[in-house]
């Protein structure tokens, strides 16, 4: 099933893992959703997003483990966003790693495009 991605602060993650829930980002808790993208659509978001940060974590969590509190939004250009109404528990993340910047983008984990 598809995996979706989410692209937050270190010291975001860190805290997430502490607490063992993820209740979202400051730009996520304002808009009353937690913000994700699809593998297709993650370099436009860290582009657009965070273009120039190096203290990042990228995570991914299986789309089919949100049930009814994943919704599939128009966005950018249209296209079908993934918005999750609810916290995350941090035990139904796949995976994390840094999300490293080489000084012109960032350098995305395989596991992604896998």
């Amino acid at each position: 099933m598809p995996n979706i991605f989410k692209i937050i602060e270190s010291t975001a993650y860190a805290e997430a893992q502490a607490k063992g829930v993820f209740a979202g980002a400051a730009i996520d808790l304002k808009d009353g959703y937690i913000h994700f993208s699809t593998a297709a659509q993650l370099r436009d978001t860290a582009g657009l997003h965070f273009f120039g940060r190096a203290d990042l974590m990228l995570f991914a969590v299986d789309s089919t483990n949100l049930g009814a509190a994943l919704k599939w939004e128009p966005s950018r250009g249209g296209q079908l966003f993934p918005h999750c109404y609810g916290a995350i528990k941090m035990e139904n993340v796949l995976w994390a790693k840094p999300l490293p910047w080489n000084g012109a983008a960032h350098d995305f984990p395989a596991e992604v495009f896998a």
